[in-house]
């Protein structure tokens, strides 16, 4: 008497007989209308067939344990050669449909969801799933709105895509519970906003280069805050000046550098009982012809020209040191022009006063023209507006400047 195959392996192994029909064939000759029809009947019979495999998968425990495997996606990835992270897709999908979400597993064999769906739909259900305890319904309740949940998702996924059922799945309670979605979604926000916070961190590490690699994690909030503020610095430099267009990294990176340049240090914490401040020391030489290094309290090094731009809007105290490096005086911060000086000048140059810079006044950083840690004042006649690239060149011994008869500044590189 001969062996009676389960049907399961039978229809696999019909499957199989026609798709070796199929191997000879060339598709290439198909009628248009008849491609469109296959590829969307393959595609349909792809996706059962993978809803197949994970629920064969969801119960099939034991092969792996008589074998050793860890678990069955181990245990299939390693005999058909296949990806581990695939097969273990294909697991948490079968196991979630089959413990949790036996409509969606039904919609899957059936072809009313393609797998895509199903990862996205299993996700939004098991998210909705976690938040039990932070509505204030009865578990019978709660299973009912689930419930509901659970089949207007699967109807959505006739007219939308994985991306439209992502977004959708997000909201899903004001679709099937709109009555506890603002309860929810206030305690879902608080629970994010108290984790965020204590997840906070930022590391700052000196790379040996004469950079530093900055990481941080900081809550959503005020990763856009900083996104806004550093993207109005960047705006104007993507068509003001004509210079070479820099990648999108960089910019951020300088403008980053020009937000800290222009924080307010009269609001900063008190630090040692003053306002938070940075001290250069730098020798007289240096100091007088924009030449040599300075160094910074950390005793890190920069150039006397970078120490000289800086001081033009950072609140840097210079420590004055001669021949012998003998302190010769310790400046004063009271050298930044004032917010009223800021609008006369904006009102008088209204951009850059580089030669063809037209970068507007509300994004330039103002200059000394006589070096104020070289007895400049602090005032209109000497000051000037200058973007943060011409203020950089400005400071810059590769590059000469003067002054046109217009009053504006004129580049060029050294020979």
């Amino acid at each position: 008497m001969a062996e009676t195959v389960h049907p399961f392996l039978a229809g696999a192994a019909s499957i199989e007989a026609v798709l070796d029909k199929l191997v000879d064939l060339e598709p290439v000759f198909l009628p248009v209308t008849e491609k469109r029809e296959s590829l969307m009947a393959l595609a349909r019979l792809s996706s059962r067939v993978e809803a197949l495999q994970a629920k064969l998968i969801a119960c099939a425990g034991e092969v792996a344990e008589a074998e050793g495997h860890r678990d069955v996606a181990a245990w299939v990835a390693a005999r058909t050669h296949g990806s581990g992270p695939a097969c273990r897709r294909a697991q948490r999908l079968g196991t979630a449909c089959d413990r949790r979400w036996q409509h969606l597993g039904r919609s899957l064999v059936t072809g009313e969801v393609n797998v895509d769906q199903g990862h996205v739909i299993v996700s939004a259900l098991d998210d909705l799933a976690s938040a039990a305890s932070l509505v204030s319904v009865g578990a019978e309740e709660w299973g009912r709105v689930l419930a509901r949940a659970e089949q207007h998702l699967v109807e959505q996924a006739a007219h939308f895509g994985p991306r439209e059922l992502r977004r959708i799945g997000e909201r899903i309670l004001e679709a099937v519970a709109p009555e506890l979605a603002d309860q929810l979604e206030a305690d879902q926000l608080e629970a994010a906003e108290r984790r965020a916070r204590r997840r906070t961190s930022l590391r700052i590490q000196h790379l040996g280069d004469g950079t530093a690699l900055i990481k941080a994690r900081v809550p959503d909030a005020v990763a856009l805050r900083l996104t806004t503020s550093l993207e109005a610095f960047t705006s104007p430099r993507r068509s003001g000046d004509g210079a070479e267009k820099q990648p999108y990294d960089r910019r951020m990176g300088q403008a980053f550098c020009s937000l800290l340049e222009v924080l307010d240090p009269a609001r900063l914490p008190l630090h040692g009982g003053d306002a938070t401040t940075m001290m250069i020391t730098m020798d007289l030489e240096a100091l007088t012809t924009g030449l040599g290094t300075a160094a910074l309290a950390d005793g890190s090094r920069i150039t006397a020209g970078e120490a000289r731009r800086m001081a033009c809007t950072a609140n840097l105290v210079p420590a004055v040191l001669g021949t012998r490096s003998v302190p010769l005086d310790l400046g004063h911060t009271a050298r930044l022009f004032t917010p009223a000086q800021r609008k006369a000048l904006a009102l008088r140059d209204r951009e850059c006063r580089a030669d063809g810079c037209s970068i507007p006044a509300a994004w330039c950083e103002a200059h000394h023209l006589q070096p104020w840690l070289l007895g400049g004042r602090t005032d209109l006649a000497n000051g000037i507006l200058l973007c943060s690239r011409h203020h950089h060149l400005v400071h810059d011994d590769r590059y000469l400047h003067d002054r046109m008869p217009n009053g504006d500044v004129r580049f060029a590189r050294r020979r």
